[in-house]
């Protein structure tokens, strides 16, 4: 179903500024909010969050993308938990944005339930509904409907631990079939995504230091279903500037396409790689 001229025009939420600032940034992703009452986009390369969850044909469907990708990018055939782990890592980055964005800008957490996103990879756009947000008390939004006032930043914190995890349940309970990895490993990608995904973001917006803070409180490593701590460290450059990384907490897979060429953040790569990979990038 094409996007109405509504769905494209739905009134501002509590959360659309932060969208906006998100596209700003980063114009490769784009968040629709579709009017409550109207159905989320279908065809023509959407899929509901919903239908991922379910594993069945439109999963199918969704990872003869990444196989092909894969197969473009590296000139190479993955095996299937490697493509379904891309597949996951492509939908998971983008989607836990929905929900750090707007805490990270506003102090504002929206839920999504699985019925309540629809994606677009190959235009990156994301369909949304936005019923309810949780907020802070003194928020000019916490009037508005949907919102539900929390007491303090721990707090909201909690709320964004909390949204996250009932939007990736269902789908990580859809993926892990393909990806052959028990419960622990695939909150451990989940952990990765929330806090990539937000880093990388502080860095686009100016506020990588503040995004690191943020995530190194919302991920301390005791905070079940999640796997680990944002892991944030310092490593020193040849010309003594600092250099953040991380370990993650999950294997992304891809040495399996590229075992010569392993993430920065990966534990696999010793630090003097890592400062070789990020002093070129700084260079570059």
């Amino acid at each position: 179903m094409p996007l109405t001229t509504s769905a494209l025009g739905a009134p501002p939420s509590a959360v659309s500024a932060a969208y906006a600032r998100l596209n700003e940034v980063f114009p490769g992703l784009r968040v629709i909010e579709v009017p409550a009452g109207e159905a989320l986009p279908e065809g023509a390369g959407w899929v509901r969050t919903e239908q991922l969850a379910e594993g069945g044909a439109a999963l199918d469907a969704f990872l003869a993308w990444d196989n092909a990708q894969i197969l473009k990018d590296y000139g190479t055939h993955a095996r299937p938990d490697v493509i379904a782990s891309f597949g996951l890592h492509r939908y998971a980055w983008p989607a836990c944005l929905l929900i750090t964005i707007p805490w990270f800008l506003h102090r504002r957490v929206p839920r999504f339930p699985s019925s309540g996103v629809a994606f677009q990879r190959t235009l990156g756009r994301l369909a949304v509904h936005v019923t309810e947000f949780a907020c802070l008390p003194g928020d000019p939004a916490a009037g508005r409907p949907g919102a539900r006032v929390v007491p303090d930043e721990e707090a909201l914190r909690a709320e964004v631990r909390a949204a996250v995890a009932e939007h990736l349940q269902p789908v990580l309970t859809g993926f892990g079939p393909r990806m052959r990895r028990g419960p622990r490993a695939l909150w451990g990608m989940a952990t990765d995504e929330i806090v990539e995904g937000l880093w990388y973001l502080g860095h686009l917006l100016g506020d990588e230091r503040r995004a690191m803070t943020d995530l190194e409180a919302l991920l301390p490593g005791s905070t079940k279903p999640y796997v680990g701590k944002a892991a944030f460290r310092e490593l020193t450059g040849p010309d003594g500037e600092s250099l953040p990384t991380r370990d993650r907490a999950s294997c992304c897979m891809f040495y399996t396409l590229r075992p010569e060429d392993t993430c920065v953040t990966c534990p696999r790569t010793c630090d003097a790689d890592r400062i070789a990979k990020l002093t070129a990038t700084t260079a570059a």
